[in-house]
């Protein structure tokens, strides 16, 4: 049974039976289970930490109190489960889930069973524009197989030029590589940012994520989609994988959690900001969706 997220810490168990390919950007990076794993500069231009293959197995798992960038995973065999909008869902073969900054991030594998993904998690860039927007869905059906070749052929093109420094002077490498890392952006922003989302639906939650404090129920979000309750609720649910009052509650915690990461406003002007009139019910709601309370999010992003 999957752990309460209120009592989950950080976390960071691979197994005997788990297999990574990584490619990461920071030749200097410390951390033990990244040590053997090929840098690459170029993941830099698209503020991509790491990136990688996995096949898991139980005791696999992975929980970040402080996840600063975004966080991409996509299905491609087995099963596994991940921490979603205050839930633990499954994640299965031709499925992608898309995490965004300062909320917890936690998954973990299904006993008895193997879970095939790639990921790859970006750096926090505060000043750049956000992977995730209003309309990015969270956890939907995705195609991962032109992703993974991308990881494998980026993998092993680093691999080769890490075992080989003469190899970037002779051959193709840099190119090949800078390919690569090309194709693995577009095919995470083409599940970032769906170009065949309904105009109606994008523009909707564009200005709802500009407009969080306003009194959004699911009649005015028709209205302002002018469409029907019913054909909004089958779109959004259809095109995000929630419900357009999820949606919405979705947005309001984002936000929350983005500010309670990056000023020093008080819980009830974050509350205020982002829809709530009682800063309990805000509260009790970021609870609900994160585990702990927003004075408690805020204390452990403090910790060292």
């Amino acid at each position: 049974m999957s752990q309460k997220h209120h009592d989950l810490s950080e976390t960071h168990i691979l197994g005997e039976r788990t297999v990574q390919k990584v490619v990461r950007v920071d030749v200097e990076d410390r951390r033990e289970w990244l040590m053997n794993t090929p840098a690459c500069s170029a993941l830099a231009q698209h503020r991509i930490a790491h990136l990688g293959i996995c096949e898991a197995y139980e005791p696999y798992s992975i929980v970040r109190l402080k996840q600063s960038g975004t966080y991409f995973m996509a299905c491609y065999g087995g099963e596994g489960r991940i921490l979603v909008d205050g839930r633990w869902q499954a994640c299965r073969a031709g499925m992608a889930c898309l995490l965004p900054p300062h909320l917890l991030n936690a998954f973990h594998a299904v006993p008895g069973r193997s879970w095939k993904f790639v990921w790859v998690r970006y750096q926090a860039v505060p000043e750049q524009r956000q992977l995730v927007s209003a309309t990015s869905p969270v956890l939907a059906k995705f195609d991962p197989e032109p992703l993974r070749l991308a990881m494998l052929g980026l993998h092993a093109e680093c691999l080769r030029a890490s075992r080989s420094p003469t190899a970037p002077a002779s051959g193709p490498a840099p190119v090949a590589v800078h390919h690569w890392v090309e194709l693995v952006q577009t095919y995470v922003l083409r599940f970032a940012q769906p170009w065949q989302m309904d105009e109606r639906l994008s523009r909707l939650w564009e200005k709802v994520s500009l407009h969080l404090e306003d009194n959004w129920t699911l009649v005015r979000l028709a209205q302002e989609a002018h469409m029907s309750e019913e054909h909004l609720r089958r779109l959004t649910t259809q095109q995000l994988g929630r419900s357009p009052m999820r949606q919405l509650t979705y947005l309001r915690m984002r936000q929350a959690a983005e500010l309670l990461a990056t000023t020093d406003d008080k819980i009830e002007s974050i509350a205020l900001a982002v829809g709530y009139q009682n800063a309990f019910v805000f509260s009790t709601t970021f609870k609900k969706w994160t585990g702990w309370r927003p004075s408690e999010h805020r204390t452990r992003l403090l910790r060292p």
